[in-house]
């Protein structure tokens, strides 16, 4: 099912004074993170409605957009939705179910891979806000001592805010990455000292979550984020890993409660400095990682298995201001505030990098030339 919406086709003391209170102002107002956009219209719960806008009113590139279209399945693109102010512009499906039965359409499956660490980063801000933990606090809070292969003192010294990170130090050079029991988390570095991609890390976010809620983490994500949205899909152990399976518009949904700051619709599921942090450099290591979240627009990255820091932005034809869930084959949630924009994109990927940023790269090559 391929459907794009196109018309068919689809500024004496006194005045210092009032001056450097005007400047004070001024800076602290600028330093405030910007309001949620008034304008986003939301899709109704329970309901496959969702409003769409023709290409024709946005004065988009249309031929630049078919020519997109046109080279997306050659590199084994399942799914495109992209929203403008909430409502579909495209939407688009290719090729074969995950099952390999049937066609892909709206309602398909597929997996999120480590573009869900976003989404599980949001449900540990959810968490903190209903004061359920901190990320501040050690992770043996939550985990008890031994959760590591570390000597006490050693372990004692990760916190959650180091997960969500990819700062714990522990030892990434072991043959297998997701693996998250103790004899694979040994000692590498001081925890906040060394950025590293490491899946296994970060999964044992779930457990916290559950010791700290008192809930399996999948009702947890339903009571807290998914019901309030209209959004499906399920937690599923898949390997060594914990993976979000869902349909495309349900991974869209996500990001459109992203770009609108935790409201969906008047309902505030999210706020405070966490979700602000979240889309911030959380480290000085890898300028372009924030809360499990990679930011674009910085002046270097990091990317996973290499501890080299790179010059630039990791998609530099991309907006400065986008931010992203990214994961293995090319699932690819990114939110654009400066446009008011969410681009989903699921399905495989040329080569098995963790993250293919090079797809992405090449994405943003094509799509600079779409949006006015």
């Amino acid at each position: 099912m391929n459907r794009v919406f196109i018309p068919r086709l689809k500024n004496t003391m006194k005045a210092l004074l009032l001056g450097w209170a005007f400047f004070s102002f001024s800076c602290a107002e600028a330093q405030k993170p910007k309001p949620a956009p008034s304008n986003l219209y939301f899709p109704p719960i329970g309901s496959t409605e969702w409003e769409e806008t023709p290409l024709s009113e946005l004065g988009w590139n249309q031929t630049e957009l078919a020519e997109f279209l046109a080279w997306l399945p050659t590199q084994d693109t399942r799914a495109l939705i992209i929203l403008k102010d909430g409502k579909i512009v495209v939407e688009e499906y290719w090729g074969s179910k995950l099952t390999g039965l049937g066609e892909m359409d709206q309602n398909s499956l597929w997996y999120w891979a480590s573009a869900g660490k976003t989404l599980t980063a949001a449900l540990v801000g959810i968490a903190q806000q209903e004061k359920l933990l901190s990320i501040k606090d050690k992770t043996q809070k939550y985990l008890g001592e031994g959760w590591t292969s570390m000597s006490n003192s050693q372990e004692s010294d990760i916190k959650l805010v180091h997960h969500l990170t990819f700062t714990t130090g522990i030892n990434d050079k072991v043959p297998n990455l997701d693996k998250s029991d103790p004899a694979s988390f040994t000692y590498l570095a001081k925890p906040g000292t060394r950025w590293s991609y490491h899946n296994g890390t970060y999964t044992v976010l779930d457990r916290v979550l559950e010791k700290a809620s008192g809930m399996n983490f999948q009702a947890f994500f339903e009571e807290k984020l998914g019901s309030k949205i209209g959004m499906k899909g399920f937690w599923q152990q898949t390997g060594d890993n914990n993976v979000f399976y869902s349909d495309a518009r349900s991974f869209a949904r996500f990001g459109l409660l992203l770009l609108a700051q935790g409201n969906w619709n008047g309902n505030q599921i999210w706020s405070g400095s966490y979700f602000n942090e979240m889309k911030e450099s959380s480290q000085k290591l890898n300028l372009s990682y924030g809360y499990l979240t990679w930011l674009n627009g910085k002046s270097s990255y990091m990317l996973p298995g290499a501890q080299t820091v790179l010059p630039g932005s990791v998609i530099p034809s991309g907006p400065s201001d986008m931010y992203q869930a990214l994961g293995k084959n090319g699932q690819f949630l990114m939110v654009i505030p400066s446009k008011n924009l969410v681009i989903v994109r699921m399905g495989g990927a040329p080569g098995d990098l963790p993250v293919p940023y090079l797809l992405a790269r090449q994405m943003w090559d094509r799509l600079s030339k779409i949006f006015p």
